[in-house]
């Protein structure tokens, strides 16, 4: 095959040699008269089997795919829109480099998860037809421990080195806010795990981390110092005592980089070319990895999708990708477009979706398949019934020959899927659910609703000691003896409020919070709010616990945004008891889920946009589209938080494979046979899509029109 690449630019395959002085001749000394020998230089290559692919490019790859992976050397910008063989690409590049001549270990591929990194080593492995254990492949985090692990000395580490899990870390910061001598219940200061997340944010948006705080947590604001006083020690005592957490395996590469010029000429000259999967998702310590890492041949190809960049919440910064041909002069930038996965109709929708964003890169998905039926806008009167509308349609379609297992109901917010959560409950549907922790078992919907569980029955000995441990100074043994005192003073029926009073064993430093928790339970036996489990988890949230949540909880907002929904979803119940079985009905069934999403069932998948990116279905659910929910109301403080919202939304048609259906709720019901119900707009990326670009369906005789809503 003829080495194109080889021939036009030799510089771009220089790699270090080894170089031997063999004895080859004599000569005089000018003091002696003795003879001695001149060495001759003879250069080593090192040994490698060759690669002789002679892959017919032309037959594999399509006409886009095949300008990637054949591009010359120099810096490249690959844009693969959905579905349209990002993968393919990649591992075909591989081996065209190979190919080429370039050995296996001059090029670094870097990916985002493990999973993507096996799959994708794996394509290469089977490609190439040998073992490919010299390619530098791996997740970020992989290959700056696999540095860190030769050179650990150079930072003051050695190369024993232990990285800390979570835990772990959330151990050493609590040493370091004990060695601040921080009086953390005067001050109402962060939880370890919160002061955590605080200093991994600032490491990987690379900003202080008094904007994290002002910006995340402006709760904490007056105790910014301190945080970063604590902050600081956990950095000095990793150090002293050879820890590293996952962030340190970029934060500490970056800086070996950065600070060692030896090394990084080394790694700049032995990465000749670096392979970059899913780029729209690096932050900014993480660009600027591969930037020092291809400064010296400029060999960078990054491969991703402006279109589904939203992950800005953790970290992930758009203008990476979208000011690549800036920082890189003369990059050139390859579009894939053609989709593999979608319909026609789906993909024409796609299109449409993602057209009123300004900031992106022009392209147009355009489909490999044959036609078929045009996604559907689904109008329904109220969250139940678009509940049963999702349940009663997986029901058809699997009668048509579409397994449970190749569809899925995507949303935007865990809440978001309460209602049909019950819904299929009630069918008998299975359904697994994939959106992170299940929505009852989160730490904060426990909290809340143990006060309901304790209320609704005081003998329920879980759900006290869950209230109390809440509590500073309580462990486990003065809850039981709490417990054994609100017994004794609670017995002939005396009211919960009082019988908390009379509690004697209550530790000095939770006098005042026991105080606030017996007026909170005074103000849930009230008649006007007893029994109605809507109000009674507004009050507990207005009583002090939005503020505990804030102190001990990362994600603080949206953890408030879940309990205020929990209370408008509780409100449609008659009687606090009806409530709590149907929340015991939904625990049990997450619960059973959990124990069997191992198993090879048929089931129905339930789950955020965010952790469906890189799936596809069948048949795709998208509910809740309704303004304020979906895009949420928080996004739509800024343009970009608007923006990343479409790309959400585009990212959730392109699941979709045969069938799309988008629903939306008119109305969202506030309280059991009240007519006091909360009007729900259809999200304006409904209303961004061509009418002729959709079916619209309604459900049963409702007429939307006829009601007013628009």
């Amino acid at each position: 095959m003829n080495l194109l690449l080889r021939e036009r630019y030799p510089e771009a395959f220089l790699w270090p040699t080894k170089t031997y002085q063999p004895i080859s001749a004599f000569c005089l000394l000018p003091a002696t008269i003795s003879l001695v020998r001149v060495p001759r230089e003879y250069t080593l290559q090192p040994y490698r089997d060759s690669v002789d692919l002679q892959i017919d490019y032309e037959a594999e790859l399509n006409e886009s795919q095949r300008a990637a992976v054949t591009a010359l050397p120099g810096p490249a910008l690959v844009i693969a829109g959905a579905g349209s063989g990002k993968t393919r690409t990649l591992t075909y590049r591989v081996a065209y480099l190979l190919e080429q001549g370039v050995p296996a270990d001059r090029i670094l591929l870097l990916t985002f998860t493990n999973k993507a990194a096996k799959e994708m080593m794996g394509r290469v492995t089977n490609l190439i037809g040998r073992d490919m254990s010299e390619l530098w492949g791996g997740t970020f985090h992989s290959i700056g421990h696999r540095v860190l692990r030769r050179h650990a000395e150079a930072l003051g580490f050695t190369r024993s080195f232990t990285i800390q899990d979570r835990e772990d870390a959330k151990g050493l910061i609590t040493a370091c806010i004990a060695e601040a001598d921080i009086d953390v219940k005067a001050t109402r200061f962060p939880k370890p795990d919160v002061v955590g997340d605080i200093g991994s944010l600032a490491i990987n948006k690379q900003v202080p981390v008094s904007e994290i705080i002002e910006d995340r947590y402006p709760w904490f604001e007056p105790l910014t110092e301190q945080i970063t006083n604590v902050l600081d020690r956990y950095t000095k005592r990793k150090l002293d005592n050879g820890l590293m957490d996952f962030d340190d395996l970029l934060v500490l590469w970056l800086r070996l980089m950065k600070e060692h010029e030896d090394l990084r000429t080394m790694y700049q000259q032995r990465f000749q070319f670096v392979l970059v999967d899913e780029y729209q998702d690096t932050n900014l310590l993480q660009a600027e990895l591969i930037d020092l890492l291809g400064a010296r041949f400029k060999n960078v190809m990054v491969v991703g999708d402006d279109s589904q960049s939203i992950y800005s919440w953790r970290g992930a910064n758009y203008a990476n990708i979208m000011e690549f041909p800036k920082r890189y002069s003369g990059a050139q930038v390859y579009k894939i477009e053609t989709n593999y996965r979608s319909t026609p109709e789906i993909l024409n929708l796609a299109n449409a979706a993602i057209a009123a964003n300004t900031r992106q890169f022009a392209k147009k998905l355009t489909a490999c398949r044959d036609s078929g039926e045009k996604p559907a806008k689904v109008v329904c009167s109220a969250a139940d019934e678009q509940a049963a509308f999702v349940a009663q349609r997986a029901l058809e379609l699997r009668e048509e020959g579409i397994e449970l297992s190749d569809m899925a109901v995507l949303y935007r917010s865990h809440f978001h899927a309460l209602e049909l959560q019950l819904e299929l409950t009630r069918r008998n549907i299975p359904f697994s659910i994939t959106s992170g922790v299940r929505f009852f078992e989160q730490a904060h919907i426990k909290d809340v609703t143990s006060y309901l569980k304790w209320l609704a029955n005081p003998r329920d000995e879980q759900a006290f000691k869950r209230l109390v441990l809440m509590l500073p100074g309580v462990g486990g043994i003065t809850a039981l003896k709490l417990w054994g005192q609100f017994l004794t003073a609670h017995a002939g029926s005396r009211p919960l409020a009082e019988a908390v009073q009379l509690c004697a064993g209550v530790p000095k430093k939770a006098k005042v919070p026991w105080a606030q928790f017996s007026a909170t339970v005074a103000q849930l036996e009230t008649k006007s709010v007893v029994g109605d489990a809507g109000a009674m988890i507004s009050l507990i949230l207005e009583a002090g616990y939005s503020d505990y949540v804030e102190a001990n909880y990362d994600k603080a907002p949206q953890r408030k945004d879940d309990i205020e929904q929990l209370s408008v979803f509780a409100r449609q119940y008659d009687s606090l008891e009806n409530f709590l079985a149907e929340l015991a009905l939904l625990t049990n069934v997450e619960a059973e889920q959990g124990r069997s999403e191992n198993e090879d069932e048929e089931k129905l998948r339930l789950t955020t946009i965010h952790q469906a990116k890189g799936l596809e279905f069948k048949v795709v659910f998208v509910i809740m589209l309704c303004d304020g929910m979906f895009p949420s109301n928080r996004s739509l403080d800024s343009l970009d938080g608007e923006e990343e919202e479409r790309r959400l939304f585009y990212v959730a048609i392109t699941r979709a494979m045969d069938e799309l259906y988008l629903c939306h709720p008119l109305i969202r019901t506030v309280a059991a046979g009240s007519s006091d119900d909360m009007i729900q707009l259809p999200s304006r990326f409904l209303k961004e899509l061509p009418d002729e670009l959709l079916d619209e369906w309604k459900i049963g005789s409702f007429d939307p029109y006829q009601q007013g809503a628009f």
